[in-house]
């Protein structure tokens, strides 16, 4: 499966919905890139420029994000998306180089700042 890099700056507003935390394996250990780095993952809500739209999707970061806060704007760096199969499941999942807060954005409720849930990405890589 190929990886695909995804233009955030089509995407509309970004927001922190779950703050960061670690990326963990079914035992409980977090999970680490093939370097060895530890692995985070962060919800976010994406709005669509036009409409009402919101999609959640969990990206996933080598390193802790820091700063940020549930329902405050974020801004991600090297967005890309990979589509998997394992064992008939399918999912995408989302990784970043980084995702840091938008400076002078208002926190909030996460739940006020998402609305709707829309599509999960609900997968593991």
């Amino acid at each position: 499966m190929e990886n695909k890099p995804i233009d955030v700056s089509r995407l509309g507003t970004i927001r922190c919905e779950i703050a960061p935390e670690p990326r963990t394996t079914q035992e409980g250990d977090q999970r680490r890139d093939r370097d060895g780095n530890p692995l985070w993952i962060t919800g976010l809500a994406v709005r669509q420029p036009e409409g009402r739209r919101v999609d959640a999707i969990d990206v996933t970061t080598v390193g802790q994000p820091q700063g940020l806060t549930e329902g405050a704007e974020v801004r991600v760096a090297n967005l890309w998306a990979r589509d998997w199969a394992l064992e008939g499941r399918t999912g995408t999942t989302y990784r970043a180089d980084s995702i840091t807060p938008v400076a002078g954005s208002g926190g909030g409720s996460a739940a006020a700042a998402a609305g709707p849930r829309g599509k999960s990405s609900g997968g593991d890589s």
